[in-house]
């Protein structure tokens, strides 16, 4: 069912935001008018089912408006409803009839009233508009039928026969493709809001535990105390963590994809696997010996994984069978793929199965069937941002009271694949720093850059804070000398990446450190000095990013 327009017509932004709350579970189109002159211009570019106008307005009142309105020839039957709190007697109200309103509603409104009232004008204007063109549709087959009838009856029929089939297939493929389209741009725009909010919730969270682990290590010797600071520590891991699942939906973490042995991988998390299912769970694996090797992010599989056996757990509570399946993919890939080589991983449950509602909002975030607390509605949607960012994609079969098959579908490593870059082993190549540094920490979050300063500071570091690029660039053009720099990748006017080319090409010698919140940061090609960390970061984290800047690049004289 097509929306139609309604025209809300006040001029208190207040009450047009009620109207709107009101009928907003109607899923018309909504367009607001503050004024007269404002909803003539939308009745001149908009088709217009319903309009509801409120009687006392400023500069022209609403029945002024509606004279106006039902002088213009498409508008002479459109539905008028009237608002009014006041001039509600009966002379009042044949004025406003006459006028043209086909009914009024008194305020303070009903929501019930108002929505059911508006309900019945739009779904009149629909079926109105329904039946001309159903009108004009069968004025025109009636045309073309008598001509072709003139020509030959039994062709006519053959004719008839075949354009409804067209028809017919030609409206269900384009009801798949809006289907697919919708669900494609709402999960993109969810990914993009929930990215943002990982972000901001990385750095509240950056300056809440470093804030206590440094708080942490003043306290006196106080048990309780020690235990609710730990406590609160823990609280903001778990935050942490929750933070990484949103990016990971919102495609928006880091991958590090290398060639992968899945059955090499699956044996080494087995045992952690198995215990996460808990006894009564029987588990079998089904595992060819001649699996390729995957692309993927090694530790991001192994997270996948341990969703999905914990959703699998959950959804046979009285115990059942577990099936981890992996063979390369013959014939063509799943539609949504490019032409290519892939394994299907399969995770499959004898547990009670969803329905076919259920099934089809299973991959939303926050989307979750398990009783509150026991779910974020995120280990789905984590393993399906998995399986897209890695160039795959994720499949659902499930039948109510038959269990669940959850497939993915991964890129084959081809040869020459990226293996993982060693890291430095800095137990032999920095030796414990001597003296303390002189520290440019550059952040545009006030609370990150003085957690991020506090921790170097307890180090037995100097700082010196800096709330943008252009800031951190002034402060370096001044003179004053600098061991190091510390910022963030996400700032206005310039980022963390630009600011480290910049300094990079002026200042030889001084390393840069990029923290971000996203936990990704753009092409780095050409910065094989430039080191980075995720936010919320420890203060470990921290000291151990340091000596390793100075070991890939040592400090400025």
């Amino acid at each position: 069912m097509n929306p139609v327009n309604i025209l809300l017509v006040d001029d208190q932004p207040a009450k047009l935001m009620s109207y709107e709350v009101v009928l907003q579970d109607l899923g018309e189109n909504l367009i607001k008018a503050q004024s007269g002159r404002e909803a003539l211009e939308h009745l001149l570019r908009n088709e217009i089912a319903v309009i509801l106008v409120d009687v006392c307005m400023p500069e022209q009142d609403g029945f002024e408006l509606v004279s106006m309105i039902r002088e213009h020839p498409r508008y002479q039957n459109t539905a008028i409803i009237f608002v009014s709190a006041i001039m509600m007697a009966e002379p009042d109200r044949l004025r406003g009839y006459a006028a043209g309103a086909v009914d009024y509603v008194a305020v303070p409104v009903v929501p019930e009233v108002l929505r059911a009232k508006v309900r019945v004008f739009a779904d009149l204007y629909r079926k109105s508009r329904e039946l001309e063109r159903l009108n004009v549709d069968l004025e025109n087959r009636v045309r073309e039928r008598t001509d072709e009838l003139e020509a030959s009856a039994s062709q006519l029929r053959q004719l008839n026969e075949e354009l409804e089939v067209r028809i017919n297939q030609r409206t269900r493929e384009r009801e798949a493709a809006l289907a697919q389209l919708f669900e494609a741009q709402k999960l993109d725009t969810v990914g993009q809001l929930t990215g943002g909010v990982a972000h901001d919730f990385n750095n509240l969270l950056m300056a809440i535990l470093g804030s206590l682990q440094l708080l942490k290590k003043r306290l006196p010797e106080d048990g309780k105390s020690e235990r609710l600071v730990e406590n609160a520590i823990q609280a903001a891991e778990r935050g942490a963590a929750l933070t990484q699942r949103l990016l990971a939906f919102a495609r928006r973490q880091e991958l590090k994809p290398q060639a992968v042995d899945f059955l090499d991988l699956f044996q080494n998390v087995e045992e952690l696997l198995s215990r996460a299912l808990g006894p009564g769970i029987d588990t079998r694996k089904r595992i060819s010996s001649a699996l390729p090797p995957l692309l993927v992010d090694r530790n991001q599989l192994e997270l996948a994984l341990l969703n999905l056996f914990v959703n699998a757990r959950d959804a046979m509570p009285g115990g059942g069978s577990l099936v981890v399946s992996a063979e390369e993919e013959p014939g063509t890939p799943p539609n949504n793929l490019k032409a290519g080589r892939y394994v299907r991983l399969s995770v499959s449950d004898s547990g009670e199965g969803m329905d076919e509602a259920t099934l089809a909002r299973a991959a939303e975030p926050f989307f979750t069937t398990k009783g509150q607390g026991k779910g974020t509605g995120l280990g789905l949607s984590m393993v399906h941002g998995l399986a897209a960012q890695s160039g795959g994609t994720l499949g659902l079969e499930s039948k109510l009271g038959m269990g669940t098959t959850v497939s993915l579908w991964l890129p084959v490593a081809e040869d020459g694949a990226a293996a993982p870059t060693p890291t430095p082993d800095l137990h032999h190549e920095a030796a414990p720093l001597h003296r303390g540094l002189t520290i440019l920490v550059v952040d545009d979050d006030p609370l990150v850059s003085m957690g991020t300063s506090a921790m170097l500071e307890d180090l037995g570091h100097a700082t010196v804070e800096a709330s943008s690029a252009a800031a951190a660039l002034e402060i370096l053009d001044s003179g004053q000398r600098f061991d190091l720099v510390v910022s963030d990748q996400a700032m206005p006017g310039m980022t963390g990446v630009e600011l480290a080319r910049l300094i990079f090409s002026s200042y030889p010698g001084l390393p840069v450190i990029i923290a971000s919140g996203y936990s990704e940061l753009p092409d780095d090609d050409g910065l094989p000095e430039l080191l980075r960390m995720t936010k919320p970061f420890t203060q470990v984290q921290l000291q151990t990013t340091v000596r390793r800047a100075l070991v890939v690049r040592p400090p400025a004289s």
